[in-house]
Formats: structure tokens, C-alpha cells, sequence
């Protein structure tokens, strides 16, 4: 994969990719939202620990793929509130930590998810030769 970044625009403000071009013939993984709900069914409190939770799912379905977190070429999550982003993006920064080809990526406020207590609910779209 390769990294967009056109010098023409303004870099991205947060640590993510404009683009990123997939080789031909390589294989996709795509995964559904992953919410931060634990194995053993809890819920944590804080939206930086339910993302934790979300990236180890993700982790977890990703390496079922033989793929991990240098494979994702875009990421998307969903915040319940602007309070919610700073603890996100601190989990998807430790995600992305060992990443040198950063993916695109997508972050949008809502309204809820199926569960009052969930705050954030992210998912991914991997690929890899």
C-alpha cells in the first residue's frame, strides 16, 4: 500500500493518511464495528477504555486474517460526543504506535448505538498480499 498525501492540501491534522492505493491482487479484510464491550460482557465507563477494547477486537479479527494493524488502510469510528474524541484518539494512536504507513480514516459523531452505556464503536478495512 501507498500512502496519499498530495503536497497541494493541507496536511491532515491528526495521525491518519489523505489516501492510500492498494496494489492489485492483494486480498481485503474489512471488519464490523467492534463496540468496547469486554469478553466477559462489561462495559468500562470511559470512551478511551471502550476503544482499547474495540483495537483489541479488531487485533484479534485482523490476526484470524494473518493481517494487523500495518494491514489497515482505513479506519472509521463513531463517537456518541466530541468529549468522547480525545480518549479515542489517544487508543487509536497506541493502535497506529508501530505504523509507518498511516491508513485513511473517518470519525463522526452520533446520536447512539443499540446500548446507552456504548460511546464509541470503530471499524476497519485491512489489506495485505
Amino acid at each position: 500500500m501507498r500512502q496519499l498525501s498530495p503536497a497541494s492540501i493541507a496536511p491532515p491534522f491528526a495521525r491518519y493518511a489523505h489516501g492510500v492505493e492498494l496494489p492489485a491482487g492483494w486480498r481485503i479484510a474489512r471488519t464490523s464495528g467492534q463496540l468496547g464491550l469486554a469478553a466477559d460482557g462489561t462495559v468500562p465507563d470511559n470512551a478511551h477504555d471502550q476503544a482499547r477494547i474495540c483495537f483489541a477486537n479488531i487485533t484479534a479479527i485482523l490476526a484470524e486474517a494473518g493481517m494487523g494493524p500495518a494491514d489497515v488502510m482505513h479506519l472509521a469510528a463513531y463517537v456518541t460526543d466530541r468529549a468522547h474524541m480525545a480518549g479515542y484518539m489517544q487508543a487509536r494512536d497506541a493502535f497506529l504506535a508501530d505504523v509507518t504507513r498511516l491508513p485513511t480514516s473517518t470519525l463522526i459523531i452520533v446520536s447512539g448505538f443499540t446500548r446507552p452505556e456504548f460511546k464509541v464503536e470503530i471499524e476497519v478495512i485491512a489489506a495485505a498480499p
